[in-house]
């Protein structure tokens, strides 16, 4: 695993880390899915709101499947580390599966008008809460993203921006960008 990787990795692993305690636990996901939708008005009742959480504690339980080596129900960034090395986390193959429910899912909250596209605030707001990426970081995620400059991104937008944080070591690439800079 490359430097530029490894920083990536250890990004998104703080992304998560909503508490900041060096660890992935299940209530890191539940809560800033929550904390999401409640940003964006969606209460318990709210079935967009139930399908994100949901898809939310989907994903801890796959990411704990693969990557909390010692079954202590907690991950280690080097846990989290290991199982993208080992193809376990993330494959070009197995991406979309996950990826494309989940930010349908973000879409189906962020979207304050509805129209299937994100502005600027809506994405500063839902990488805030769910991602932990400060304002301004979003911001500059958001325009490298909306490539076009019409000043709305789509879920295919972001599908594309995730894959490159990924599997695109280009750091030009708007995937390089996605959680703000990586030399933080």
């Amino acid at each position: 695993m490359n430097d530029f990787l490894e920083r990536k990795l250890a990004r998104r692993f703080r992304a998560h880390d909503h508490d900041g305690n060096g660890f992935l636990q299940r209530r890191d996901f539940e809560l800033s899915a929550i904390r999401m939708c409640e940003e964006f008005g969606h209460g318990p009742e709210s079935p967009a709101r139930q399908r994100l959480v949901a898809i939310s504690l989907g994903l801890w339980e796959h990411l704990k499947k693969v990557a909390d080596s010692d079954a202590d129900d907690r991950i280690s960034l080097a846990e989290y580390k290991a199982a993208f090395a080992a193809g376990m986390l993330e494959t070009p193959e197995s991406f979309s599966a996950s990826y494309v429910p989940y930010i349908n899912a973000v879409i189906d909250i962020a979207d304050v008008d509805g129209d299937g596209k994100l502005t600027v605030s809506d994405e500063t707001r839902w990488m805030g809460t769910l991602m932990n990426v400060p304002e301004q970081d979003a911001r500059d995620g958001f325009h490298r993203i909306d490539k076009d400059g019409d000043g709305l991104i789509t879920a295919s937008d972001l599908v594309e921006t995730i894959r490159g944080y990924y599997f695109d070591e280009t750091p030009e690439s708007p995937g390089h960008w996605l959680l703000g800079r990586l030399d933080k």
